[in-house]
């Protein structure tokens, strides 16, 4: 049997986006699965779309993703180069294979040209404006011109691309791993450009020819692509691979959470969530967009959540581990209907991986977090944050945002349970709590809390009654983690303070 050889193959034209590291992961994941290769190549043949720090960006994101390729330009294998705009010499050879062949051809229209011919087609009403086998007829290329002046204008320095030339009428059939049979019209295909003027190949050539010499057994890829499949067959055919060309599998579309339209950046900026993996900031208009790395994301969280985006196992699991996902994966448990985007479950998936992570871990990636925030604390304090939230968070970073009383004071109490809840007889009852909690040794949450019920059973005053009292001395909310835990953590010294300054700035509702 073949060896499995798959490629990831974006183009360093901005940060990678999200439904590109969904394809990739698929990619690795099926290349796992079979014992197979990994293959990241660049596909940078339109130079006039390249930005500056892409391609870094690209491999950047893998590696903190953990989907690592086996061959790449960081790690070349025999197949190199896995760069496009490096491999420029190897495409003019079969473009001229295809002209040799009568299979393609050479045009010199201008832009204005090109244009004029659009506007005569939509004038005479027809169904298509491009360039195919009927209108290229009224153009300026070899299937029009004599061969000497095809000659004197190539001599001569003129412009012209190198297109393909589609057949007039055959249908055009492909076997989809995720679709089944694609059957397209030929008249639909346009002469699509192989070679561009400056040398360049186009997306379509390039992309045929390295699929080719990588020998890649399959291409999956974003259902954006499948239009332009049909092309791709008959460009193996012309060539003459058509024996040896991949299997493709076009990967459903990534949709906004309420299912309507495809998934972009700015609905995402719209919703207030990332669209890339990492932090990325535009070179062009300086502007700097959030990703799921900066957000708090775990990244595995993010792996499990991305190939549950139009996939599943086929069982009630949801939670899985790179090395599960790889045991598990296969195309044909690909969905063909768009996946919803639903951040919320991003969001549920980010919860599950945090409660199963080692807490020392996650108390040492929060140290620098606090100390952004001007709070230095030592390892054992920093778990004893993360223990106390850790079943009321989202993102390590919640620590601190959603529960800044943890490390300040609070300066405002909750107006509507201060009305409700204080009152004189929580007043005083406070007051003799603070007289013990010093005598209170170990100061340990249990006996905290075995002080304060003794105490309160010798005052008839029933729990229930004071505690949300409590907890507002203590926080300024009527809510949070757990009240014993927390007073242990902020020490004898804080608590007393704190249920003083409370006594004394909530005294209006006593």
């Amino acid at each position: 049997m073949k060896e499995v050889r798959v490629r990831f193959a974006p183009s360093p034209t901005g940060a990678l986006h999200i439904g590109g590291v969904r394809t990739a992961l698929y990619n690795y994941l099926f290349a796992k699965k079979n014992n197979g290769t990994f293959i990241l190549r660049i596909e940078d043949t339109d130079q006039t779309r390249f930005v500056e720090g892409a391609e870094k960006y690209i491999y950047d994101a893998l590696a903190w993703l953990g989907i690592n390729p086996d061959e790449s330009e960081l790690k070349p294998g025999k197949f190199g180069p896995y760069k496009q705009s490096e491999r420029k010499p190897i495409y003019f050879k079969y473009a001229q294979q295809l002209l040799d062949e009568g299979k393609a051809y050479y045009a010199f229209d201008t832009a204005e040209e090109l244009d004029a011919m659009r506007q005569r087609l939509q004038d005479a009403g027809a169904t298509a404006t491009t360039y195919n086998a009927i209108s290229r007829m009224t153009m300026k290329n070899s299937l029009t011109l004599s061969a000497e002046e095809v000659k004197q204008r190539i001599d001569s320095g003129e412009q012209y691309v190198i297109r393909l030339k589609v057949p007039q009428k055959e249908d055009i059939r492909l076997n989809d791993l995720v679709r089944s049979w694609v059957v397209v019209h030929s008249s639909s295909i346009d002469d699509k450009v192989l070679m561009k003027s400056d040398g360049m190949p186009t997306y379509h050539l390039a992309n045929v020819v390295d699929d080719h010499l990588m020998e890649i057994t399959h291409v999956i890829r974003g259902e954006e692509w499948l239009p332009s499949a049909p092309l791709h067959v008959l460009l193996y055919r012309f060539l003459g691979w058509e024996d040896s060309m991949p299997q493709f599998a076009h990967l459903p579309l990534l949709l906004k959470p309420d299912g309507n339209g495809k998934l972009s950046k700015r609905a995402a900026d719209q919703l207030g969530f990332p669209i890339f993996p990492l932090n990325w900031n535009d070179p062009v208009s300086g502007e700097l967009s959030e990703g799921f790395k900066e957000k708090g994301y775990r990244k595995e969280a993010l792996t499990n959540f991305l190939a549950l985006l139009g996939w599943n196992a086929g069982t009630e699991q949801e939670l899985f581990t790179l090395e599960e996902l790889v045991n598990a994966f296969s195309l044909d448990r690909i969905v063909k209907s768009g996946a919803r985007f639903d951040i919320e479950k991003a969001k549920w998936f980010n919860q599950q991986y945090l409660r199963k992570e080692d807490v020392t871990l996650l108390a040492n990636e929060l140290l620098p977090l606090l100390k952004e925030k001007g709070i230095e604390c030592d390892l054992n304090k920093a778990q004893t944050y993360v223990e106390l939230m850790l079943e009321r968070i989202t993102f390590l970073h919640e620590v601190y945002t959603s529960a800044p009383f943890l490390f300040n004071a609070p300066t405002t109490y909750d107006e509507k349970v201060a009305e409700k809840k204080w009152n004189n007889e929580c007043e005083e009852a406070f007051k003799s709590f603070n007289d013990i909690l010093s005598s209170i040794s170990p100061f340990s949450s249990e006996q905290i809390h075995d002080r304060l019920v003794n105490l309160l059973e010798t005052k008839g005053i029933k729990m229930g009654k004071v505690m949300q009292s409590l907890r507002l001395a203590i926080t300024g909310e009527g809510s949070g983690p757990d009240l014993m835990k927390m007073m242990e953590i902020l020490g004898v010294s804080e608590t007393q303070n704190r249920i003083q300054n409370a006594i004394t700035a909530l005294k209006k509702y006593t």
